[in-house]
């Protein structure tokens, strides 16, 4: 696609944990895996300081949930918000600052936090804290200025650990630790440059030194639009692979809805009044289970007209989603588990027989469609008018909104797009100077920026420019730069850390959960020849697998070893046994005598350490 033709813009918001503790008091931010004690809360939308309340906060209210907290060990009574915020972390706020010193952007001279409407429940208050910090920056991205209007330190949320029904869990080790918000200016323009900008972002961050490592530490925000279209925020997105997928599919989504709101506009499409049936008594003997069981536990199976909404619900042939997985996502958020459309029927159990028997019933011509919802009676209503209002908005085109990311690079509805009206101030927390004694430390110690690095790395340590930006790029220079010093070898670390890891996150192993001694333990036995460099697989995945150690894992893995001694008698032999054949040859001998000990010793151990030892075992010779 032509995106600069459909006029795309898209602005990121990344928001990355900082490694400082808390942000409001003094717990330890690690998560744990066993709860303590447990509460359970309702939270309810409250105004603004305009007497408004949030529309994405008034629907969070209908969906009439309640919360469970879990507090782990070190948990305290501000995160359970029994005790009023301690003054903010000054670890925090210089991590910010400095941040801010790296985007060249202007500070505030005193940082003061506001209150963000949250009633989802990750939020023990109903509120997020958050603090605007600098303003006015710039991204360079392959010679592209990309603004960065806003950078702002806020409060992460607590951890969901179950849904059930009208009850989620929730775990507060997350919560509290702070985040840096950075916001750039809608100022991308296609798919791959979002993710260029991400991971530029993301190498920024983590040249402070101060931020959290592993999955779920970094989240971007992707606010997207194109020409005729609206602005749609897809919110929380964790894999940076998968970033400009969700552009690509977003804009799919778009140009689909405007194609709908042409044909229903051409149709003559008017916005329907719910106008619903009961049709239990009609469905009576169906066979459908979903239907069948609604009617089972005393619930209701009712319908609506969609009048000249006929082939707008279901995919189309290329398989582009279109306005019925939008009208049952609005649906659920009155607790239905989802409905049928006239596109998708016969199916589910249903018949053409009882499909002909629901249009008859509802008056359907050929331009029509219908929908179908059953469960309990008020709460199938309300889903219904819910996704009418939906299937309305269809006449307009794309509605704004948030929607949540899924796995295979598609997004779901979650809620409106929150507006100004979830803002107020924050009278819990004092406000901090910003003064010129700080900001001129910070501007005096920066740390080496990504592209200073990756020239250093090409020359110190002699590996690839391409090599060089992909360990800074994915996170793992410093510990590249620490095992190649102690080591030697840069190649087959940088290999490591650029080709296997990624293998063992193919198996669904997390690489990041290698501690930098397990690393060290690694590079030892590789060094002492105790397994070949093609066992480092095998032996972190047993490492991950199992949690144990490099010895232990290599026995695990099944990897044969041999230690240093046997090597030396093996080239020592080889060597007595072909000394005319090197003196004949010289060092070009190296080469094939490699080829016969390695045979010998069956690949288990690291060419290199056999290449060493069959040269000091030749010296005599040439």
């Amino acid at each position: 696609m032509d995106y600069r033709q459909l006029g795309l813009k898209v602005g990121i918001e990344i928001h990355q944990q900082l490694s400082v503790g808390k942000l409001f008091c003094d717990c330890r931010s690690e998560f744990s895996d066993d709860h303590h004690k447990e509460f359970v809360r309702r939270l309810r939308p409250t105004q603004s300081e305009l007497g408004e309340i949030d529309r994405a906060a008034l629907e969070e209210s209908e969906r009439k949930m309640h919360f469970r907290y879990q507090t782990v060990p070190y948990s305290c009574l501000v995160e359970a918000d029994e005790e009023p915020p301690h003054d903010a972390n000054k670890r925090a706020i210089e991590a910010a600052l400095e941040m801010s010193a790296l985007l060249e952007m202007t500070p505030a001279d005193e940082v003061h936090f506001m209150r963000k409407i949250v009633i989802d429940g990750s939020n023990t208050g109903g509120f997020q804290r958050t603090a605007l910090v600098s303003t006015n920056g710039s991204l360079n991205v392959d010679g592209k200025k990309i603004t960065i209007p806003t950078l702002c330190l806020e409060e992460d949320a607590a951890r969901k650990m179950a849904e059930h029904g009208s009850e989620v869990t929730y775990r507060l080790d997350r919560l509290g630790i702070p985040l840096i918000e950075i916001a750039t200016g809608p100022d991308i323009t296609t798919p791959e440059e979002a993710r260029l900008v991400a991971e530029r972002l993301g190498s920024l961050l983590r040249a402070t030194k101060k931020v959290r490592r592993g999955i779920g530490t970094i989240r971007e925000d992707i606010n997207i639009s194109i020409s005729g279209g609206a602005r749609v925020e897809i919110k929380g997105a964790q894999d940076l692979r998968l970033l400009h997928i969700y552009v690509e599919e977003e804009v799919k989504r778009q140009l689909a809805l405007l194609d709908i709101k042409k044909t229903l506009r051409d149709r003559g499409a008017r916005k329907a009044e719910p106008e619903i049936r009961d049709l239990s008594g009609l469905l009576r003997e169906t066979k459908c289970k979903v239907l069948k069981g609604a009617l089972d536990a005393e619930g209701k199976i009712l319908a609506v007209k969609l009048p000249k909404f006929a082939n707008t619900l279901g995919p189309t042939e290329n398989k582009v989603k279109r306005l019925g997985p939008e009208m049952a996502s609005h649906a659920r958020v009155a607790g239905v588990k989802g409905l049928f459309h006239s596109d998708e029927l016969p199916g589910y159990g249903m018949t053409m027989a009882e499909v002909e028997d629901v249009r008859s019933a509802l008056g359907t011509g050929s331009d029509d469609a219908f929908f179908i919802v059953a469960d309990e009676e008020a709460k199938a209503r309300a889903a219904i008018v819910r996704a009418v209002d939906r299937a309305n908005a269809g006449i307009e085109g794309v509605p704004e909104e948030t929607r949540d990311p899924l796995p295979d690079g598609q997004t779901v509805y979650s809620r409106p797009l929150p507006g100004k009206d979830r803002m107020y101030p924050e009278t819990d927390v004092r406000p901090i100077l910003v003064d010129e004694a700080i900001l001129e430390s910070i501007r005096l110690n920066l740390p080496e920026r990504p592209e200073e690095k990756v020239t250093r790395f090409v020359k110190e340590f002699r590996i690839s420019k391409d090599q060089a930006e992909s360990l800074v790029k994915v996170g793992y220079d410093d510990e590249f730069e620490f095992l190649a010093k102690e080591f030697g070898n840069s190649q087959v670390v940088a290999r490591i850390y650029l080709n296997t890891f990624p293998e063992l996150e193919k198996l669904g192993q997390d690489p990041t959960r290698l501690t930098l001694d397990t690393m060290k333990d690694l590079l030892t036995g590789l060094k002492e020849g105790k397994f070949a460099k093609e066992a480092v697989p095998k032996i972190l995945a047993s490492v991950l697998e199992n949690g144990h150690a490099i010895d232990r894992a290599v026995e695990t893995a099944g990897v044969e070893t041999v230690d240093i001694e046997s090597v030396r008698q093996v080239c020592e032999r080889v060597v007595r046994e072909r000394e005319k054949f090197i003196r004949e040859r010289g060092e070009s001998a190296l080469g094939p005598l490699m080829g016969i000990v390695m045979k010998e010793l069956r690949g288990r151990v690291d060419g290199k350490i056999i290449s060493e030892i069959l040269s000091e075992k030749m010296r005599p010779l040439l």
